[in-house]
């Protein structure tokens, strides 16, 4: 049975497509990610197999294994579009990943194009970050899940949001009391306890905005 890079090489051998087109088209720095793809060492996730589908004018279905047939598109999707108009071509966008905390401050993944994720341009978030451990699985956020965050310095009490607590970033879901100058971190576990924070406490904290979508890793 073809594996996904299988099909990827054999569709881009079908357009007279090199290595070199689809991973500039990709936005990749070389060809090494589509070759090491197309080998098996990487397994491309869900977001970067629909951008692949588009540009080898196919489906992601078919780069999936899930259909024999290719059923080709691209430039006939317009015409689809136009024929049946439940039909709606996919618009993808480029959101920048979290990458490390130093010194307080994110360090996004803006110019490492291999680290940035594509999804649905309807998607009003400025980046995403991979949620880390089961801290969140009450809200449906698991361990490795793409979680979209709306920067924003300020969250309404009850909302889930990436904070930045001295170097690190975690989503919680927050609750700030004015009058006691708290902050109260709460997690979506019952095996872990809140984060409590008050007064010069807080110095220590930040808010980088409310997390507003989120991408199953399974």
């Amino acid at each position: 049975m073809l594996k996904i890079g299988d099909r990827i090489k054999i569709r881009r051998e079908q357009l007279k497509m090199t290595q070199d087109e689809l991973a500039q088209a990709m936005g990749y720095k070389s060809r090494s990610s589509i070759n090491k793809i197309e080998k098996g060492v990487n397994e491309p996730p869900q977001s970067i197999i629909v951008k692949l589908a588009k540009l080898l004018k196919t489906t992601p279905a078919y780069l999936m294994g899930w259909e024999d047939e290719q059923n080709t598109y691209g430039t006939d999707i317009t015409v689809l579009s136009a024929k049946y108009d439940n039909i709606k071509p996919v618009t993808l966008k480029r959101f920048p990943m979290l990458g490390e905390i130093a010194c307080g401050e994110p360090i996004f993944a803006d110019e490492d194009k291999e680290h940035c994720v594509m999804a649905d341009m309807d998607i009003n978030a400025d980046f995403c970050l991979t949620a880390k451990g089961d801290s969140m699985i009450n809200a449906r956020i698991n361990d490795g899940d793409i979680v979209f965050i709306k920067e924003m310095p300020i969250v309404d009490n009850g909302e889930i949001a990436a904070v930045i607590i001295g170097d690190e970033a975690t989503l919680k879901r927050v609750y700030y009391y004015k009058e006691q100058n708290k902050l109260v971190l709460n997690p979506e576990n019952p095996k872990y306890e809140p984060l409590v924070y008050v007064n010069n406490e807080l110095e220590t904290i930040r808010i980088l905005g409310k997390a507003v979508y989120f991408m199953s890793a399974l």
